[in-house]
């Protein structure tokens, strides 16, 4: 956490955070427009800032787009501040909700978490029935993880979602992760107690996809997850953008919770 707190404590860069804030997802070119300050400065006020796991970067195709990152914020926001005075310290609570529920001026969602296991552990976690189950509010994915197979997505009361479109996109174990959106079903929005009007919004928009990126980080592992492919305005994106801060935090707390050594497997239930 030291990282953070120095990372927030000069202004020019809580400057840039609100820049990316106002207009997520910008080039350095862009967040250089109008400052007061040298590319090189902002570069390095950058570099301090995704050192602190409060920038995420992004490359599409040769650019480099910046994206703020709430994951940080959650964790003080969980993990630390509960043994203080929340009335003091609302002022970080009030940032991770801004941060999680601000819709995004780009269709898409970007975050960026550090979790004590091993790619091998994580990849298991994302893939395996048993343990997604466990963090992801009983649903669990079934496929043979390889590019271009269907996934079927199980739902929390055992009702089976498949569609030939629902498919994963790339599969480089340990490394990779890409998958199709599923498919939203009138079973899928029974499960959940949503209304048919939100039903119908959902359903009408194009399928986007979710990425997950897994880099060793020392002891760690860096998890990036992109989620794309949205239609402007989105009501799908603003779902998302909610959900996926809570069941990283729960992916994150189960696997460093489990205290395995080297070669263990996850506990089931």
């Amino acid at each position: 956490m030291d990282e953070v707190f120095r990372a927030l404590a000069d202004p020019s860069r809580r400057g840039l955070l609100d820049r990316l804030n106002q207009r997520n997802g910008q080039s350095l070119r862009e967040l250089c427009a109008g400052l007061d300050m040298t590319r090189q400065s902002v570069t390095k006020h950058l570099a301090v800032l995704a050192e602190a796991n409060l920038v995420a970067v992004v490359w599409r195709g040769r650019e480099k787009l910046h994206y703020l990152n709430a994951a940080p914020i959650g964790e003080i926001a969980e993990r630390w501040i509960s043994h203080y005075d929340r009335q003091r310290v609302s002022a970080l609570s009030d940032l991770k909700k801004a941060l999680e529920e601000t819709p995004m001026n780009k269709p898409e969602f970007v975050y960026t978490t550090y979790i004590s296991t091993t790619p091998e552990r994580l990849w298991q976690a994302l893939t395996e029935p048993a343990f997604t189950r466990q963090y992801w509010d009983g649903l669990s994915f079934e496929s043979d993880w390889r590019a271009g197979s269907e996934m079927t997505v199980h739902l929390k009361d055992g009702v089976a979602i498949a569609d030939p479109a629902q498919v994963v996109l790339e599969a480089d174990p340990y490394r990779r992760l890409s998958y199709t959106w599923h498919t939203f079903t009138p079973e899928w929005a029974a499960s959940y107690g949503l209304s048919d009007e939100y039903l119908a919004k959902v359903a009408a928009e194009r399928r986007s996809k979710v990425t997950f990126d897994i880099e060793p980080a020392g002891d760690q592992v860096k998890l990036t997850v992109v989620h794309d492919g949205f239609d402007p305005g989105s009501t799908v994106l603003g779902g998302i953008s909610a959900g996926w801060p809570k069941l990283l935090s729960d992916l994150k707390t189960l696997l460093e919770k489990a205290g395995l050594g080297v070669g263990d497997k996850l506990p089931v239930g």
